[in-house]
């Protein structure tokens, strides 16, 4: 007679006794743990009756490492640790722009990139790229403050770029035809 083909709680248990039984052979070998007749042996106990070899002590009412930390605490520590604060300061320009420069500035100007403390800054109007240009020292001074020195060291402004007519997806090279317009 063929035994029923075994369902999913009788492959657990049988993994189940197979893992003590295993157990079991490594702690009769090493001798430790249970004895052979498989009685715990008794926990020697401290002086201090918890049956630890030391026993913890409390805190206290000072700042300690196994107190609970804030989340920016941390991240400011591992971002130190790992060299990342350079970078990270790089990002808070982008991100506090509005609140470094002033909302009026912002909303006629954005940061583009930041390289090497030279901050490319693309104005939406010709003359906001002049008025930027004369307030450039006021700008990097109110960076300075809320960044630190040497994060912005320098800015490149740019106007609007007109569009270009030399490139683009159907551009032939050379003079081409020249009665485009007319």
């Amino acid at each position: 007679m063929s035994e029923p083909p075994r369902r999913g709680a009788d492959l657990a248990r049988d993994a189940l006794a197979a893992a003590r039984d295993a157990t079991a052979a490594r702690r009769a070998a090493a001798g430790g743990g249970k004895g052979a007749a498989g009685v715990r042996k008794p926990r020697r106990r401290t002086a201090g009756g918890l049956g630890r070899g030391r026993r913890r002590g409390w805190s206290g009412a000072g700042a300690d490492d196994r107190d609970p930390q804030t989340l920016g605490r941390l991240a400011s520590r591992l971002s130190g640790e790992r060299g990342w604060a350079p970078r990270l300061a790089d990002g808070a320009v982008f991100g506090r722009w509005a609140e470094l420069v002033g909302s009026e500035v912002a909303e006629h100007a954005r940061p583009e990139s930041l390289r090497d403390g030279v901050l490319t800054v693309q104005a939406d109007s010709t003359a906001w790229a002049t008025q930027l240009r004369l307030l450039q020292r006021q700008l990097l001074a109110r960076i300075a403050s809320g960044l630190g020195d040497g994060v912005v060291t320098s800015m490149r402004i740019h106007g609007p770029a007109a569009p270009s007519w030399r490139r683009g997806p159907r551009h032939v090279s050379g003079r081409g035809p020249r009665d485009t317009y007319g």
